[in-house]
């Protein structure tokens, strides 16, 4: 991984809110040329869940088809956040293929996660 962005990422755990945000604000400038950062940081073990939620989010932001594959594995994160995130990350990547994977999702067990995923769905039907 880059240093650049590693240190982001690093920075998206810190206790003070501003610097989550700014370190978030600084992938997201850069989010088409961050994405094969954020898709090897994914991967890192003990992320937080809030953490995590920031990488699918930034992935979705990225309009990168690249990230599809790893925003479709966030669909079955054990974090509801996470995984109402990779709901509307796939939604804004526009992937139509994953409504079947987003269908699996209007049953689970968190009202939040339903809701994302049925929004989703219906998203990418009319696109």
């Amino acid at each position: 991984m880059r240093p650049r962005y590693a240190d982001l990422l690093k920075r998206l755990n810190d206790p003070d809110p501003r610097k989550v945000d700014m370190a978030f604000d600084g992938i997201l400038f850069d989010r088409e040329q961050a994405v094969p950062d954020l898709l090897e940081g994914y991967t890192e073990p003990d992320l937080s869940d809030n953490v995590r939620f920031l990488m699918i989010q930034l992935l979705g932001f990225s309009e990168c088809a690249d990230a599809i594959p790893t925003v479709q594995k966030a669909l079955e994160d054990p974090s509801p956040i996470v995984r109402a995130e990779a709901c509307r990350s796939l939604a804004d990547l526009r992937s139509r293929d994953s409504i079947p994977l987003l269908r699996k999702l209007t049953r689970d067990a968190v009202v939040d996660v339903r809701r994302a995923a049925s929004d989703a769905i219906s998203t990418l039907s009319r696109r």
